[in-house]
């Protein structure tokens, strides 16, 4: 925790400074290394629409709904920032008249300010390019611009404002689109390390209702960030799921060879959510997609125990065993088997408790193997006598 905390407010100092007067024009981000699939910003809502000025009004919206959240700064946008241009409006009446196109004007232009290439010189191992421009006193100050000289085809020249009228206006220097319409992403970050975007984003999405009922029809605000990107994880494992389910149930069943035996052995895979849900809270770890991948392989690792178990306790009732005796004493002698491989591979997960990327997978396996063995040594001799209706001797 002493670590977390020093490198929260390192991360603090460092906004601080780059949020400060002494860079205010300044927007910096300060943020951990990775791990997996690159998201981001954690927090990010998508404003897209037909009319790029009601998307960016929007957005100043959906920015300023997100500002009241305290767990989130830095809240930007990806590219509301306008550039800055120089606009020719030529008068082609004059342009006609002094003998001087469009295409010609155009090019004088291009040569006089950013130059055309002449020829190149050979400097050693590399070609050096020399251009034909305009005095550098031309090019540097915009004011100079108007007063232009443009060479006619009659030998004379002419100043700029004669042929064309000069104006400085912004325009957008990019327009990103998503699905073939304009779309402004609102980004945010989180610095506190106890706040996953999850939380984050509930808490913001009942105040974007009040937007979303106020868009014009076309329009829509979505939910990016890693909440997005986990909601991929999650659809990648379960487009597999039905495979995985179809196999395991094929494995089992030629294991147990009976589709009741083979029922009480998939109801025990539950009882680790249990244990994954209170560790998980215990050591305040996210429930995100590794911790997923964990509880997945954790429901093997139980079912492996319950087929031991069940396969014990059919083997005693085939050697001529009263089925109560068989029960109680199976679930006995496979107590120490059972748990000393669940102890061994809770064990294993404990190195890797204190990763950042594998921890959550970790605490899952760790706590729902815990419970899980225990409530399986109960439950499972429990649900077999009960599914079997078999009574103790002497009870009716």
């Amino acid at each position: 925790m002493a670590g977390d905390n020093n490198e929260l407010d390192l991360w603090s100092r460092a906004v601080a400074v780059l949020d400060g007067d002494e860079f205010s024009m300044l927007r910096g981000r300060v943020l951990r290394l990775e791990n997996g699939p690159p998201v981001g910003y954690p927090v990010q809502f998508r404003v897209s629409g037909e009319d790029l000025s009601k998307v960016r009004a929007f957005s100043e919206e959906v920015a300023a709904a997100m500002r009241t959240d305290s767990a989130l700064s830095n809240i930007n946008f990806d590219w509301n920032e306008r550039s800055k241009i120089i606009r020719l409006e030529i008068d082609q009446d004059r342009a006609r008249a002094l003998n001087v196109s469009t295409q010609e004007l155009a090019g004088f232009l291009q040569t006089s300010i950013n130059g055309a290439s002449v020829t190149f010189l050979r400097d050693r191992d590399r070609l050096v390019e020399v251009l034909f421009r305009g005095a550098p006193l031309e090019r540097a100050q915009l004011s100079q611009l108007q007063n232009l000289s443009v060479p006619t085809r009659s030998g004379k020249s002419v100043p700029l404002t004669q042929l064309a009228t000069i104006s400085y206006e912004f325009e957008e220097g990019i327009i990103w689109r998503r699905d073939r319409l304009p779309t402004i992403t609102v980004r945010a970050d989180i610095y506190d390390a106890g706040v996953q975007a999850a939380t984050v984003n509930a808490r913001v999405e009942p105040k974007l209702e009040e937007i979303r009922k106020r868009l014009p029809p076309g329009y829509r605000i979505e939910m990016g960030g890693a909440v997005e990107e986990s909601a991929k994880g999650g659809a990648s494992v379960a487009a597999g799921f039905p495979l995985m389910l179809l196999t395991m149930l094929t494995l089992l069943m030629i294991q147990l060879q009976s589709i009741q035996r083979m029922v009480l052995v998939v109801l025990t895979a539950p009882l680790g959510l249990i244990g994954v849900t209170s560790f998980l809270l215990l050591f305040n770890q996210p429930f995100g997609f590794v911790a997923m991948l964990g509880t997945i392989a954790l429901s093997g690792m139980i079912m492996r125990n319950s087929v031991i178990l069940i396969d014990q306790i059919e083997q005693d009732i085939k050697t001529g065993r009263n089925p109560w005796d068989a029960i109680c004493d199976a679930t006995v002698r496979r107590f120490r088997p059972i748990v000393l491989t669940a102890l061994a591979a809770i064990l294993a997960m404990i190195p890797l408790t204190r990763s950042v990327f594998f921890g959550p997978m970790a605490v899952a396996i760790m706590g729902g193997l815990t419970v899980a063995t225990a409530l399986t040594l109960l439950f499972l001799p429990a649900a077999y006598a009960a599914w079997f209706r078999i009574r103790k001797p002497g009870v009716a």
